[in-house]
């Protein structure tokens, strides 16, 4: 796990360092840059697999030079099967380069002659249609396994080939400055550039205030967007230097197919085993693996099966950590007992009472987002860091198996949303959508979206829930303390599993509370896990956490709630709905976009709101 950085045209080593040190929270093991007179490419390395032997960029003897963050689970397949690559490393990173070299060494060199602008980037004619050359990827990189965001620099052929992970675990953001095209894990990073001008981009923003995520591959930054999940997309330079989009196409989209005939016996056994396969994947490491243990279902799962995983692999049993306000908890005591049961070491940690006030800035820098209730993953992951590398999490059950309270009653969840958008102004431009650009369509009607749980699901899963919201969140806060976390209900053999599962037993018609996830919660009898842990309902992750330091901090820090409703008066359903986003937005603002200098985030609240009230 490590940070990427891109610099595609004109290329400084000024700015790529600069980028590596932004990043460097995100791989402390080392740090490398590489560059020709057309291709910059940097990189921060957290080892987690060939320790010793796999530091990037890694170049193949025909030139191709890759960066990649993530981790690849079927590598010693792929280099078993390809044994005539001359391989340099041990490790997993090198597979992708090596399925590069098979399928694309008879290809020829690229030099795009129509040109036209796009939605404020140049591409080529036909680029998502007949000549489109990402497609050309897109069969060695299905075989791929794993979590990446990667780019693939070859200059012989003049083509920069980026990529994402099918659910999007890992983050890519690309934006233009000046005539380079800029490509990092973390939007932050492009501060390196002294040309680089970040602001709000309201449209983005206000849906993504009415949603809690943002859509698609909007940021809340204008003129930064995502690389979408699932996509490939290449560049190569014009006749005068000029980065060009070439092809972009999305190989994978995640999308239920509930079968007909159900079999309860058959299929949470099937469901079980997925699940496990999945964990016993994501066991794969060099260094320590440990447990993020919130005694919720999710998480209590992964526990559950945490042993007999780690028996399958061959790697030791992983420990477990929580973290709460009190020992009183709900949270802590469930994750207690969870533990307990399993005969699993477990590191708890009370929070202090101070914790909002000293980590708040450092959660919306590292989170690059509003969301301030999730205070608790920076200390747990700061507790983490001390004895391992590797987390295991259950995030991406709830978009999978319909875990949200949300699902039980879409209507009130259209008429809150809908609310929303009323309120707010925005326009989704006709040249902001499409896969290269911000949107996918402009169809976000609540009405339509939720009007099912399928279309309620797929929408969640493919435009920005699970991928914007959940996985960043993981992906940001455990990056900052130098810990990869992997999400085992995303591998591909629970993926494919839980998406013919029947809605009716993900949330039943005559549901009641604690009944939603039906058919995991059966898997989840198969296990051991305690009846009240099995039956426990879902509830809100960064509050039920820390609800009394939650409230205390709004208290104490109410005097800020009406200067920060002035100065965001266009958002006014805040300070009633969501009073906490208004801190966020608030804090952002003075980190992300008035960029002074990337370590403002150790200044204090108060120094911090200062700057733009």
């Amino acid at each position: 796990m490590c940070s990427v950085g891109v610099m595609f045209g004109s290329p400084e080593k000024k700015i790529l360092r600069d980028i590596n040190q932004i990043q460097s929270h995100r791989g402390p093991d080392g740090s490398e840059i590489w560059l020709d007179e057309n291709c910059g490419l940097a990189h921060n390395r957290l080892s987690i697999v060939d320790l010793p032997g796999s530091t990037q960029p890694i170049i193949s003897d025909n030139g191709a030079v890759l960066i990649h963050n993530g981790e690849i689970y079927n590598f010693k397949e792929i280099r078993n099967k390809y044994k005539h690559y001359n391989w340099k490393t041990k490790g997993d990173s090198e597979t992708i380069l090596a399925l590069y070299h098979n399928f694309c060494k008879n290809l020829g060199v690229i030099t795009p002659k129509e040109v036209i602008h796009h939605s404020e980037i140049l591409v080529s004619k036909g680029f998502n249609n007949a000549n489109n050359r990402a497609k050309i990827h897109e069969k060695w990189v299905k075989q791929l396994d794993g979590i990446w965001g990667f780019a693939i620099w070859d200059s012989k052929r003049n083509e920069l080939i980026i990529s994402r992970d099918p659910m999007g675990v890992k983050p890519l953001v690309r934006t233009f400055v000046g005539n380079s095209l800029l490509v990092a894990s973390e939007l932050k990073a492009f501060s390196a550039h002294p040309e680089y001008k970040p602001k709000f981009d309201f449209n983005a923003l206000n849906v993504r205030l009415a949603y809690e995520y943002n859509l698609d591959r909007t940021t809340i930054i204008e003129g930064v967007n995502q690389i979408g999940a699932g996509v490939i997309e290449t560049w190569s330079l014009d006749d005068n230097g000029i980065p060009v989009l070439t092809g972009i196409c999305r190989y994978s989209i995640s999308k239920n197919i509930p079968v007909n005939n159900w079999n309860e016996g058959k299929r949470t056994n099937q469901i079980l085993d997925s699940f496990k396969s999945s964990l016993v994947d994501r066991l794969m490491s060099d260094v320590p693996v440990g447990v993020v243990l919130s005694g919720g279902l999710d998480s209590s799962l992964v526990a559950a099966l945490s042993r007999e995983a780690a028996e399958e692999a061959n790697k030791p049993v992983p420990e477990c950590w929580t973290v709460a306000d009190s020992e009183d908890n709900p949270d802590w005591v469930a994750a207690e007992l969870v533990a307990k049961t399993f005969d699993l070491k477990h590191h708890q940690h009370v929070l202090e009472n101070d914790s909002f006030e000293k980590n708040l800035p450092k959660l919306v820098w590292h989170g690059e987002d509003l969301d301030v209730t999730v205070l608790f993953f920076q200390p747990l992951f700061e507790m983490m860091s001390k004895t391992v590398k590797v987390g295991l999490c259950g995030q991406g059950a709830d978009e999978l198996h319909g875990g949200y309270p949300r699902y039980r009653n879409l209507k009130q969840h259209i008429e809150l949303v809908s609310n929303r958008l009323n309120s707010v102004e925005y326009k989704i431009k006709k040249n902001k959508i499409g896969l290269h650009s911000s949107w996918d369509n402009s169809d976000i009607e609540p009405a339509k979206i939720f009007s099912n749980l399928q279309s309620t699901l797929d929408f969640e899963m493919q435009r920005g829930q699970l991928s914007n919201f959940q996985l960043r969140l993981v992906d940001r806060h455990s990056m900052a303390n130098g810990i990869e976390v992997r999400v085992p209900f995303l591998g591909k053999s629970h993926w494919s599993e839980s998406s013919k599962i029947p809605f009716d037993w993900r949330i039943p018609s005559n549901h009641k509370d604690g009944d939603e996830k039906l058919a995991l919660r059966k898997a989840a009898e198969l296990t051991g896990l305690p009846k009240s842990i099995i039956k426990r309902p879902k509830l809100p992750a960064g509050k039920a956490t820390s609800p009394s330091l939650y409230h205390n901090f709004l208290n104490d820090y109410d005097s800020y709630l009406e200067p920060l409703e002035k100065r965001y008066s266009n958002q006014k359903f805040l300070k009633t709905d969501q009073p906490e986003l208004l801190f966020g937005l608030g804090l952002f603002e003075a980190l992300i976009i008035e960029k002074d200098n990337y370590r403002e985030h150790n200044k204090n609240i108060d120094q911090l709101l200062s700057k733009i009230l």
